[in-house]
């Protein structure tokens, strides 16, 4: 891949992070060159999608000198050496707040790196800003008093999903080739989803996460659920950018490094989702499953159309296992922060939501381990599933503060997200073609630690349809 358009320096915003890391590895392109590429980008399509909300021009160009500098010293570099990305700001990063969103903590300035953010700069990632998140980011759009609406650069009338919507909109827009994001049910593969791509959820104690600024104990949902993903716009940089973030840190306790998984033997064999049972489905979602499956078909991978044991179920388990975690810890802390967007946000939440006891969380954290040894022996005979992200499309802005009924249709929709959270498995979106001017995917879902297969899959469904970001920000309507 070379650089398109205009002078080489003004087109490396354009390329992947995998290129990019090559040009600078080879001496092709300084990581300043391509730092000062995505800056620009910035300039030129940040006002209006306001992705990044923090910018850091000084600090990111001393550590691209700092990166040239090694290179030109003979140092082994590392895979994302001198590569820009960008970082949600509701984790800690070193010298900079923590807001995540919420006006009350403008100034909780870290004095500490999260672990996932020491693994990317380890990798050798030049960090050039940190991204929007809805307020406490607990709401599937992006938006918060602090920083104002992160627009989706696809069509300003359709969200940019949340709670990594910021991270989002700047990859697809090509300010930087990667962002880190966050997703307990579905935060990085809701906004991959709405911003056509690439986004893993990784595997439950893969990728280590702990913010110093953070007080008080963590709860159940976020123990169990909580994971650091990254979102980009290829399948081969999102495997670079989890290999760079997986790695354990003594700071979280949940951290496992997996046992070498024995060579596959034989064909791959794939689920296919199209039509989930007593499940409401848009015909464009389907329609983007099936694509997908054919892909894979004529790539020689055995297709089947069969659905994982209690898909709607399972997906239940989440609001068994959260809500009352939200409602009792979050709620408190939304009342005197918050603004108003995820107040009415969470108020609908607990209007649509049944009342869960303890009793009945306890009881969900067993039908869950049940869930997941239901799922991994399913994965026994079909080792990878390929099923929606969402059962609607990318939903219009406003979507989740409107009324009941719409959040529990925004609810129902989302359930095949919140699924794979609750069974703490790997979920990749992979975009396909846009259906009707905006852009669609779908989920692929391995067994525990399978990340590899999640890659493999969707490389292969990614190579059937044309990318189609980066893209400079299209007035709403316009595609």
């Amino acid at each position: 891949m070379s650089p398109i358009g205009g002078s080489a320096d003004e087109a490396l915003w354009r390329l992947d992070a995998s290129e990019l890391a090559r040009l600078i590895a080879q001496s092709e392109i300084s990581s300043r060159e391509a730092v000062t590429s995505c800056l620009a980008r910035m300039d030129a399509v940040n006002g209006t999608l306001n992705a990044v909300v923090r910018r850091f021009d000084a600090e990111a160009l001393a550590a691209a000198d700092a990166a040239d500098a090694m290179r030109a010293r003979g140092e082994a570099l590392a895979p994302l050496h001198g590569v820009p990305i960008t970082v949600k700001c509701n984790i800690d990063q070193k010298g900079h707040p923590t807001d995540g969103g919420v006006g009350a903590y403008r100034d909780l300035v870290a004095d500490s790196d999260n672990p996932v953010v020491s693994n990317l700069r380890a990798a050798g990632a030049v960090i050039i800003g940190r991204t929007n998140t809805p307020s406490y980011s607990m709401r599937w759009h992006t938006e918060n008093a602090l920083h104002g609406a992160t627009l989706n650069p696809w069509r300003a009338d359709i969200t940019p999903g949340g709670s990594s919507g910021g991270a989002a909109a700047a990859v697809a827009a090509g300010i930087g080739p990667i962002a880190h994001g966050n997703d307990i049910a579905g935060s990085v593969r809701y906004p991959a989803y709405c911003c056509g791509l690439v986004g893993l959820r990784p595997s439950y104690g893969r990728v280590p996460s702990s913010n110093a600024t953070a007080k008080g104990l963590a709860s159940i949902s976020s123990q169990l659920m909580a994971v650091q993903g990254p979102l980009t716009r290829n399948v081969r940089d999102c495997e670079l950018a989890f290999d760079a973030m997986a790695r354990p840190s003594v700071r979280d306790p949940r951290c496992v490094v997996p046992a070498p998984f024995p060579a596959d033997s034989g064909p791959l064999r794939v689920a296919l989702v199209s039509k989930p049972r007593n499940a409401v489905v848009d015909h464009g979602v389907t329609a983007a499953v099936i694509s997908a499956g054919r892909a894979l078909e004529a790539a020689g991978v055995i297709v089947e159309e069969v659905e994982p044991p209690d898909l709607a179920a399972v997906g239940d388990l989440w609001s068994k296992l959260a809500v009352a975690d939200v409602m009792a810890g979050l709620q408190p802390l939304i009342a005197e922060n918050g603004d108003d967007g995820i107040r009415r946000a969470v108020a609908l939440w607990a209007e649509v939501f049944p009342r869960y006891s303890a009793a009945d969380t306890l009881t969900a954290l067993g039908e869950r381990l049940l869930a997941l040894r239901n799922w991994q022996v399913f994965f026994e005979t079909y080792p990878v599933v390929v099923m929606p992200c969402s059962y609607a499309p990318p939903l219009p802005v406003g979507f989740d503060v409107q009324n009941a009924a719409e959040t529990a249709r925004v609810l129902a929709a989302q359930s095949p997200l919140m699924a794979i959270s609750v069974l703490g498995l790997p979920g990749l979106a992979v975009p396909t073609a846009p259906h009707d001017g905006i852009p669609s995917g779908v989920q692929v879902v391995s067994g525990r630690f399978r990340e590899d297969l999640c890659f493999r899959v969707g490389a292969i469904i990614e190579a059937s349809f044309d990318r189609a970001t980066p893209l400079d920000p299209r007035p709403t309507g316009a595609y």
